[in-house]
């Protein structure tokens, strides 16, 4: 019967997509390829008029399969894209840009800026006010490649700038492509959104052309707009510009101090504890010690000589000083339990002491001072560097053997 047939007709159409799915997650390329092709010709069977999942599956899974398959070219990518493009006018936009990622992923990248011009002028009824945004996107791609036309003009005329008329060529024909980049990056990035390569690019641009307070504008916009998502690398981008601009301390700290809230294992708190450490304020001090132990919870920090080294360098100020133990137990008491496990081992201790000496020294000032001179990474790194008759390992053994009534104190 009719009803029986259409049943089959769509359980065997689950099976083979089953048999793709399988294919993709095993990497068998030649295999999904070969079920892909069944899955195609079986659908032109189908007259259930269901064509928009479908084509979205093919588009998918075949951009997938020929991106990795040993035999594909480039020919039958381009002949694939093409095709895509013309099975729903929904997804024109979304298959013009993959097209291009994989032009510019090849190295093609004028055949990728025709793709986009011609992306650009595609109009389609209401779907052209639908896929604004889209359009959008392509100008911005496009502008992102006027951009680096721009930059290599930029690099021509500051390398081999001689002869006056060939600076005046290059320098136009840079104007031009300036022009160009500009306005599109400048629309995408009013859009809320993550638009980081976008905005560092017109942030470039501006920058080169002395337009330092309207860089300034869009970087703030970006950082502290409440529209747009919140982003690490907004906050990158304005501490970076600041610094540039020379702007003072308190700027430079502002925006650091945004970015710790967000990503306290961020690199740039080494920066930020610097800056903190130097300033005379307590509070921004006592900040500095939170910074870098902060930091210093992540695993990707375990072997951060500069941050042990700032560690220590602040410890150890404060131990002498005996002012502000307080900050030091404030901030140990969260991490007592965990941190000696984590960081000052015996097994680690071996370890970084046969890699980088150097920061087995900071770490072990650090451990000696939290954890008494009886601590395990301490207590093997002082006795290696005293047996190779290292003169500051001798002298670290003293410092903590002498202050050792100061980890009474901390650990309460």
């Amino acid at each position: 019967s009719s009803n029986e047939y259409k049943l089959n007709f769509k359980k065997s159409k689950e099976a083979c997509l089953s048999y793709i799915q399988d294919a993709l997650l095993q990497k068998q390329w030649k295999r999904a390829a070969e079920f892909l092709t069944c899955y195609v010709e079986s659908l032109e069977k189908d007259y259930s008029r269901e064509h928009i999942g479908p084509s979205e599956m093919i588009w998918r899974i075949g951009t997938e399969i020929l991106w990795h398959h040993s035999q594909s070219r480039m020919k039958e990518f381009n002949c694939f894209m093409e095709q895509m493009k013309t099975l729903g006018v929904k997804r024109y936009l979304k298959v013009c840009l993959e097209h291009v990622f994989h032009l510019l992923c090849n190295g093609q990248i004028d055949e990728a800026y025709q793709n986009l011009s011609l992306a650009e002028s595609w109009r389609f009824g209401e779907q052209t006010a639908i896929q604004d945004k889209e359009i959008k996107l392509i100008q911005a791609y496009r502008g992102l490649l006027d951009y680096c036309s721009w930059s290599k003009q930029k690099k021509i005329l500051l390398e081999h700038g001689e002869d006056g008329f060939a600076d005046l060529a290059v320098e136009q024909e840079m104007h031009g492509y300036f022009r160009k980049a500009a306005v599109n990056l400048k629309e995408i990035i009013k859009i809320p959104g993550v638009w980081d390569v976008f905005v560092k690019c017109y942030v470039d641009l501006l920058e080169f052309y002395g337009e330092h307070n309207e860089a300034r504008q869009v970087l703030n916009e970006y950082a502290y707009n409440s529209k747009f998502p919140a982003n690490p690398n907004a906050h990158v981008y304005l501490y970076q510009f600041l610094k540039r601009q020379g702007e003072s301390k308190k700027s430079l700290i502002s925006a650091l101090k945004i970015l710790h809230d967000i990503v306290p294992s961020h690199e740039l708190m080494i920066d930020f504890n610097t800056m903190l450490q130097k300033s005379k304020k307590r509070k921004k001090r006592q900040l500095g010690l939170e910074v870098i132990f902060a930091a210093l919870d992540y695993a990707g920090w375990k072997e951060n000589a500069k941050a042990w080294s700032c560690l220590a360098r602040q410890v150890k100020q404060i131990v002498i000083s005996e002012k502000h133990l307080d900050w030091i137990k404030q901030e140990w008491n969260s991490r007592k339990d965990w941190w000696p496990d984590f960081h000052f081992s015996r097994y680690l201790a071996k370890r970084n002491w046969q890699e980088n000496k150097s920061l087995s020294y900071e770490k072990a000032l650090v451990a000696g001072i939290l954890l008494g001179k009886d601590c395990k990474y301490f207590k093997y790194v002082s006795h290696q560097g005293c047996k190779t008759r290292v003169k500051r390992f001798r002298m670290l053994k003293k410092f903590v053997t002498r202050h050792n009534p100061v980890y009474l104190r901390i650990s309460g």
